[in-house]
């Protein structure tokens, strides 16, 4: 057969190391889907929804990425078609930029004939469609022959899997993809993302910083996470003596029971304060944004030391010590600096006060409900599972309560849209491991239709519905801050009903039952769904004035 471009985008992508790609065929996009036909050997998983196939993607990533952190950075490719697919996946690769998941999205585009215009008539046709993600993923890529497809999809690929790591977009004209290929098979193509290391002056003022502390505190974020700094950020907290309070996409990066562990509760005041009072704050890929700052209440008394991949978020909202640098290699250079300091019992002794009062302080409000369907939830996952939470209040909580050894936890905290939970989920189950969906009736909504995906490939994913009838984190802020509410209250199906309808199985459950109806349906194999009615509250955080 005459090879085409879409072989050669195919040839390339197997040549970097892809052997799964999410793809939903269109019209322009046809020569892509019968390349990946003609090839045989990468792994195809379709989807209903362009969006919901893109967070698919990010889910696959993020797994890949948990369960590998050493591993070679898992890219992923998403296939979408022109117009109306590929501005579908905007809002989900939001989440993947905001979150540093590498996706490396393609979508095809009208004939080169009719670039530049958007007058030609053509299907799907946009006057400039690259615009339209330029401002949302971290690099665009722009093919117009079938000889740039391999250097392009190289600098994509490397784009992606650089630290920060992040979703790209490459765009193929529809002719490119059909037509003759024009080049030798591509069999050798290799992407070397280069290394961000810190400058060795600023290691060497981190280093004595840390040693003349006498109360450091250390803030892992979703950065230390991506890097895979677990080993070192243990290392250097043993080492230094140092308390670390993981940010909400962090969690996982430090051991949850151990002494100098503070967890996550980075929304109560008394966790604001401990890392407030540190003399030296080391911050470890956060960009202190809304959530881990407590939306703004955190003001720093001590020196900030800031270690981000993403240059833009160096001081961008807290003046310090920017380094410009991957987590695990800076970490890794400072364990050659720092001295090693003797237990002396205070900083284990601060954590210890520092989880008692938010136990406290949980233990004051009525909330007995939530934090025992946290923990049902939690006891009936075996070990290795993956989770997947929607913007619903159970993710609330998880944000901070949820233990996450054993059982990683991924959310849509990034760029904070609904309809995570299913679609992402169900990228994690294609990596092979059992996976549990979280989401509220209102965010179930947006992905439903994927219950015929998870039919079609088979794949093992339980989701956890839980039904409000409505929005529910909304319905408290806005009941909060006007005592009414306003479209929040939603009509929608007997969850049970329409899973049955599927060829999904389903039962409803309670509060009493759910951790029980749920271990029974992770032992079942292939998708499975457990609705729970329940009206859950988000906890109250003290504040500056109650503390």
């Amino acid at each position: 057969m005459t090879r085409i471009g879409g072989d050669v985008v195919v040839e390339t992508l197997r040549a970097l190391g892809a052997d799964t790609v999410f793809g939903l065929p269109g019209q322009h996009a046809l020569g892509l889907f019968e390349a990946l036909r003609r090839a045989g050997d990468l792994r195809v998983i379709s989807g209903r929804v362009e969006n919901n196939l893109a967070f698919a993607a990010d889910g696959y990533a993020r797994a890949r990425l948990a369960a590998d952190p050493d591993g070679p950075v898992p890219v992923t490719p998403l296939i979408v078609s022109t117009g109306p697919g590929a501005l579908l996946t905007l809002a989900s690769l939001q989440e993947s930029r905001a979150a540093s998941v590498p996706v490396l999205g393609i979508s095809s585009q009208v004939p080169v004939a009719g670039l530049g215009g958007g007058r030609h008539g053509y299907l799907h046709e946009l006057p400039d469609q690259q615009a339209s993600f330029r401002d949302v993923v971290k690099s665009v890529h722009v093919v117009r022959r079938a000889s740039q497809l391999p250097t392009a999809l190289r600098e994509a690929w490397t784009s992606a899997a650089t630290a920060p790591y992040g979703p790209v977009w490459v765009e193929i004209p529809q002719d490119v993809l059909l037509g003759p290929a024009g080049i030798p098979p591509i069999t050798a193509v290799s992407a070397a993302p280069p290394a961000l290391e810190p400058l060795p002056e600023l290691v060497t003022a981190v280093a004595e910083l840390l040693a003349a502390a006498a109360n450091p505190v250390i803030l892992a974020g979703g950065g230390a996470l991506r890097s895979g700094a677990h080993a070192e950020l243990l290392a250097l907290a043993e080492a230094v003596r140092a308390p670390v309070v993981s940010t909400f996409g962090g969690k996982g990066v430090f051991p949850w029971d151990h002494e100098l562990s503070g967890r996550s509760w980075l929304e109560d005041w008394h966790t604001t304060e401990f890392l407030a009072a540190a003399d030296v704050l080391l911050v470890l890929g956060s960009g202190l944004g809304e959530l881990s700052s407590n939306y703004r209440g955190f003001a720093p008394r001590g020196r900030v030391i800031q270690v981000e991949a993403d240059l833009g978020k160096l001081e961008s909202n807290y003046p310090g010590l920017g380094i410009h640098a991957d987590v695990r290699l800076t970490l890794q250079a400072l364990l050659e600096w720092v001295p090693m300091r003797a237990s002396d019992g205070r900083a284990e002794t601060a954590v210890a006060g520092l989880l008692s009062r938010v136990e406290s302080r949980l233990a004051g409000q009525d909330l007995a409900v939530e934090r025992k369907l946290i923990d049902d939830i939690r006891a009936a996952l075996p070990d290795g599972t993956q989770t997947f939470w929607d913007m619903t209040i159970a993710a609330y909580w998880a944000w901070s309560a949820w233990n996450p050894e054993g059982a990683p936890i991924h959310t849509a905290q990034g760029a904070g849209g609904l309809g995570y939970g299913l679609p992402g989920a169900l990228g994690g189950a294609v990596t092979g491991r059992p996976t549990l969906a979280v989401s509220g009736d209102g965010g179930a909504m947006y992905g439903v239709a994927e219950l015929a995906t998870a039919v079609q490939h088979g794949l093992d994913v339980t989701w956890l519905i839980i039904d409000d009838g409505g929005y529910g984190v909304l319905r408290e802020y806005l009941t909060d801050a006007f005592g009414h509410t306003t479209a929040t209250e939603l009509a929608r199906p007997d969850f049970v009903a329409l899973a049955r309808s599927f060829g999904v199985a389903a039962r409803l459950s309670s509060p009493d039952t759910v951790g029980t109806d749920l271990a029974e349906a992770l032992r079942t194999p292939g998708p499975s769904v457990v609705v729970l009615p329940a009206l859950l509250k988000l906890f109250a955080p003290t504040h500056l004035e109650q503390a």
